[in-house]
């Protein structure tokens, strides 16, 4: 995180976060893959940490498709994400991006996202590979949530495979 004098005079801050994250999933690349990319499956684990619900999904799984995303927090605040993929290569990698916005629809937080599917035997390594930049004063605190949201996903995605293979 770096802190920089604006134009006013006036110290805003500014956060940057790089981030990388390796799982091996029990299950077949294909089905990790579709895990990831048809909308019926995205639902049960994608973008909700733990005690988040995921109430609202729209997503348009193509190169230049959009997606749109409402995760509810335990205490009932929405948190809205909304991207466009950029590369959809199956069942190897998906690139996309992400923008954070606040209630009255302002940008939080942006990333870019990759996503590498490797076929190890009869299993998958995923890579995650996240860069991130704030937007807001907020936002420091929200990229410092980044790795444990992610985690907790991957958590509920490996749930959730194991129970759809």
């Amino acid at each position: 995180m770096a802190v920089s004098q604006g134009g006013t005079g006036a110290a805003t801050e500014s956060a940057e976060l790089e981030l990388f994250i390796t799982r091996v999933f029990d299950a077949p690349r294909k089905l990790v893959f579709k895990a990831w990319t048809e909308a019926e499956h995205l639902e049960r684990w994608q973008g909700a940490p733990r005690g988040f619900t995921v109430t609202s999904h729209d997503v348009d799984m193509r190169p230049g498709g959009a997606y749109r995303i409402c995760m509810r927090s335990p205490e009932g605040v929405d948190h809205w994400l909304q991207g466009v993929y950029r590369e959809v290569v199956e069942p190897e990698r998906l690139v996309f991006t992400a923008v954070a916005r606040d209630k009255q629809g302002n940008p939080l937080l942006e990333s870019l996202t990759t996503v590498a599917f490797v076929k190890n035997g009869g299993r998958t390594q995923l890579t995650v590979e996240a860069s991130a930049v704030g937007l807001a004063p907020g936002a420091p605190q929200m990229l410092d949530g980044m790795e444990a949201g992610w985690t907790q996903s991957l958590e509920r995605l490996a749930n959730h495979v194991s129970r759809i293979g």
